[in-house]
């Protein structure tokens, strides 16, 4: 079913008329994406999604979770297992299995912007059921195989001016050049991921820590290890990196002493790494990599607070990004202090704050970043990336923060086609929310409709410098 014109507006008569005169300002304007984790070789290779299944259903974290949690096996979603055991292969059986649950998801942001999809890329309107599995899955999969469905026409019939994927440090970003070199004309640029060669406590450290060096050739020393961060940094920079992103289990940050971060780094590299020392490394590392942003101006982005794999069953059966992470409380005040300390009062530096403690809003981020000028606030992110959570957020955070401390939004999507659904999701709750302070007389329309304008396209283009 698509979604009603007056979608996600207040029922209120004179909210909803505004509400409605502000969105089809915005409404059509370009499609900023500068965080996600969309693959590059889709834009780079440019070749056909190759069934509904595949397109919609088995990438989908939110998907697999919510089948999941009732009792259904992620092999019967096609999920690879890490033994190479059996799972189903049929994209239609899968198919058919997600429309006969498809009820699951009533009140979900991941029905909305499944429905959003069907409606505005493939023109269906029908709600998805056991009845009509079939005859849907005929019909996305017939138009899959024309050229107007291929990634790169997707990219602009979905009007997306720019869109930066997630790459590990380590990555050769091949498919960046490949792009390149084709002469296409879309914007795709890679962003600087290097969890994996700074979190001691992750699986492959080691041996991660050694190709990187290996990659940047640098010695296996403390100096050595962050001039190879800023090498591979001027890689990704030289390909269009215009920010990193680093996601840690807290916002812990530290400010060691050259000998105290030396007698760290060497502790790390041992076989046997204290949770302590762990954290202190990323901690340590958070501090290094504002200090670098200072130096070559990409922009630092921190996704903190998710227990990752919560549920080692699946950890150990199905590996990473599987729908078992889980929100945890998390410390700003106090955690962020010894970075902001060094550099929070540096306008040559940006960093954008993420969270999954909604209850930090208000008491934390918000007067964080009504102060700090190298701070500023990202949108709500995984499980409050929803019309509720987006409106908790700008009531919340206005107040202290104003919008011109936040950056807009981002979809941080793996999901090439719900990316306008998410943006049209998000620009419809912000002018329902800039409706309800004109209606309160607290802005005047000109202003909302300057603001809405803002918050579609222009925060994020100069927040992440695209």
């Amino acid at each position: 079913m698509p979604l009603h014109p007056d979608g996600l507006f207040s029922p209120d008569p004179t909210v909803r008329s505004i509400a409605r005169r502000l969105y089809e300002g915005v409404r059509a304007l370009p499609i900023i994406s500068p965080h996600g984790h969309t693959e590059p070789d889709w834009y780079a290779y440019d070749l056909p999604f190759p069934d509904p299944a595949t397109l919609f259903v088995k990438p989908d974290h939110y998907i697999l979770r919510m089948f999941y949690s009732q009792g259904m096996r992620m092999e019967d979603f096609g999920v690879p297992r890490l033994d190479g055991g059996p799972i189903e292969t049929d994209p239609r059986k899968i198919w058919r299995r997600f429309a006969e649950n498809y009820a699951l998801f009533r009140g979900t942001p991941t029905r909305l912007w499944f429905e959003h999809s069907l409606a505005t890329v493939f023109g269906i309107e029908e709600r998805l059921g056991a009845k009509n599995a079939d005859l849907l899955y005929d019909r996305i999969a017939e138009q899959l195989e024309r050229p107007e469905m291929r990634p790169r026409a997707l990219y602009k019939r979905f009007n997306i001016e720019a869109i930066s994927t997630t790459d590990a440090a380590t990555d050769a970003l091949a498919a960046h050049d490949a792009i390149k070199a084709s002469g296409w004309d879309g914007q795709v640029v890679p962003a600087y991921r290097p969890d994996a060669v700074v979190d001691p406590s992750r699986k492959g450290f080691h041996a991660e820590v050694e190709r990187f060096l290996a990659l940047a050739g640098t010695p296996t020393s403390y100096p050595g290890y962050l001039e190879a961060h800023r090498i591979r940094r001027a890689y990704f920079k030289q390909r269009g990196a215009t920010s990193t992103d680093h996601g840690h289990p807290n916002a812990r940050t530290a400010d060691l002493s050259k000998a105290e971060a030396t007698a760290l780094f060497d502790r790390v590299l041992k076989a046997d790494v204290s949770p302590e020392d762990a954290d202190l490394f990323r901690a340590q590392m958070l501090t290094e990599m504002a200090r670098m942003s200072v130096e070559d101006g990409l922009v630092m982005q921190i996704h903190p607070g998710s227990f990752r794999n919560h549920n080692p069953q699946i950890f150990t059966e199905f590996g990473f990004d599987k729908g078992a992470d889980i929100p945890t409380g998390t410390d700003y005040v106090h955690d962020l202090k010894p970075l902001l300390d060094a550099f929070g009062n540096d306008t040559r530096l940006t960093l954008i704050l993420f969270t999954l403690d909604e209850t930090a809003y208000g008491r934390e981020l918000a007067p964080l970043a009504g102060h700090y000028p190298a701070l500023r606030l990202g949108p709500p992110w995984w499980f409050f990336d929803s019309p509720e959570g987006m409106y908790r957020f700008r009531k919340l955070t206005t107040e202290t923060a104003g919008f011109y401390n936040t950056v807009g939004f981002n979809d941080d999507t793996r999901a090439f086609c719900s990316i306008p659904a998410r943006h049209d999701m998000a620009r419809r709750v912000d002018c329902n929310f800039l409706a309800e302070l004109v209606a309160d007389h607290r802005l005047d329309e000109d202003e909302a409709q300057e603001v809405a304008h803002d918050l579609a396209y222009r925060l994020a283009k100069k927040a992440y410098r695209l």
